[in-house]
């Protein structure tokens, strides 16, 4: 676009995009100028020199104006400089929102598009239902259980409302269709896993999973198959749980287990529109050789508990009958006492053959008889072994002293023999008996 300006009879021609930068009442004071130059000329009312003196004020306007063009567009550039610098600075935001904006756009252009269609569908429906009455309203009216909900589609799209049901709803033909969810706990049984314990035992376990769905939409819409997803996702936790648990803690602790599985089931399937109740752990399968050794070792820990405890009743009962018997020897009353409940209750069994006991003052006075018979015989047995010692000790000094007197008997002799060879004055006999009687003054004093 341009505008166009008559000096001195010709025509200037300026450019719209000049005139779009300047002010508002420059743009005015143009327009007004044109109107008046064309005016002038046309009409004739003005002389040659005023046209001039207008041209040459138009040119120093227009000058003026070209300079505050050019300091207007070195403003809008430095300002378009810096708008680039902050853009480039946060470009992943603004290509983030330009393309956001963009598909919000054409999402609103299908949307209406899709609207009017189906409007138009819609509509067509309605009037199909309307010319085929009553048969339509078989087609139309659909009940659904008390434990079933209908989740209904429309032209492809979820209808808002959520699901329908329980009872009668209504759909319209060839654009709407609808999917049945029960809502009923499920029982699903686990199938035997091999599972590797922590302490790298091999163990066959197998469990019960109850759930149920809690968002029939969302188990429609989130999900292809949500039963199917449910029963593997329970395979693959079982298995992860018991791979981290020891033998000994799988065998114990089954109800923390079951409770671990439950939680981690029910957070990850709630995405799903389902709801896990309960899990079960059914049975856990060993190795036989391991169950033999288990056998045997619970076996030995049974029959040492049942030793220790036989041990213990039996000092228990030791010390109750010694305790019983002082009470008894101490009361004859309490003898006699029991002897009378022994009695009663040999008589209160049936049996053929009653062996009825001695009387007790009997068998105290036999008893006390036989203690001062076994006294008297211990004090004869000590006596008779005193004595014996006695008759021991003096046929052992009388042998004693009959040895002393045969070597006695031995040694004069001898003496005489060995000194009656040599002849000897007197003087020599007496030496010889001086040491004969020294010889048996030693052998007395070694005896």
């Amino acid at each position: 676009m341009t505008s166009m300006a008559l000096t001195g009879g010709h025509a200037a021609i300026v450019p719209a995009s000049t005139t779009n930068h300047l002010p508002h009442h420059h743009i005015q004071q143009q327009q007004l100028q044109q109107r008046g130059t064309v005016g002038g000329h046309v009409h004739g009312l003005q002389p040659t020199q005023n046209a001039a003196k207008k041209a040459q004020l138009y040119n120093q306007q227009q000058q003026q104006q070209q300079q505050q063009l050019q300091q207007h567009q070195l403003a809008v550039t430095t300002t378009s400089n810096s708008s680039q610098r902050e853009t480039n600075s946060k470009r992943p935001d603004t290509t983030v929102s330009i393309s956001t904006m963009y598909t919000q756009a054409e999402d609103d252009v299908s949307d209406d598009k899709a609207s009017t269609c189906g409007t138009v569908l819609i509509f067509l429906s309605v009037v199909l239902v309307i010319l085929t009455l009553p048969f339509s309203l078989f087609v139309c009216f659909k009940v659904v259980q008390e434990y079933e909900r209908a989740v209904i589609f429309r032209l492809g799209r979820l209808m808002q409302g959520g699901a329908k049901g329980p009872g009668i709803f209504f759909i319209l033909p060839c654009i709407d269709s609808y999917a049945r969810v029960d809502l009923r706990t499920r029982t699903y049984d686990v199938p035997p896993q091999e599972v590797l314990t922590k302490d790298s035992v091999t163990v066959s376990v197998d469990a019960v999973v109850y759930y149920r769905v809690s968002n029939a939409t969302v188990s429609i819409a989130n999900v292809e198959n949500a039963h199917h997803s449910t029963r593997l996702l329970a395979q693959t936790t079982l298995r992860n749980t018991m791979g981290t648990r020891h033998l000994h803690e799988i065998l114990s602790e089954r109800v923390s287990i079951s409770g671990t599985m439950q939680l981690q089931l029910d957070e990850a399937t709630d995405a799903w529109g389902i709801k896990v109740e309960r899990v079960e752990i059914k049975d856990v399968r060993l190795p036989v050789q391991l169950q033999r050794a288990m056998a045997a070792e619970a076996e030995a820990a049974r029959e040492a508990r049942a030793k220790v405890i036989a041990a213990e009743g039996e000092q228990k009962a030791s010390r109750a009958l010694r305790e019983a018997s002082e009470v008894i020897g101490d009361s004859p009353a309490a003898l006699q006492l029991r002897y009378l409940q022994t009695l009663s209750a040999i008589s209160a069994e049936k049996n053929s053959t009653i062996v009825f006991p001695l009387p007790i003052d009997l068998i105290t006075y036999f008893l006390k008889t036989n203690d001062a018979q076994t006294q008297k015989n211990a004090k004869a047995a000590a006596a008779a072994m005193a004595q014996q010692e006695k008759h021991e000790q003096q046929e052992e000094q009388r042998k004693q002293q009959e040895q002393q007197k045969r070597q006695q008997q031995k040694q004069p002799k001898s003496a005489t023999v060995l000194y009656s060879d040599v002849k000897q004055p007197p003087k020599t006999q007496e030496t010889s008996i001086t040491v004969a009687t020294l010889s048996e003054h030693q052998q007395s004093t070694a005896m």
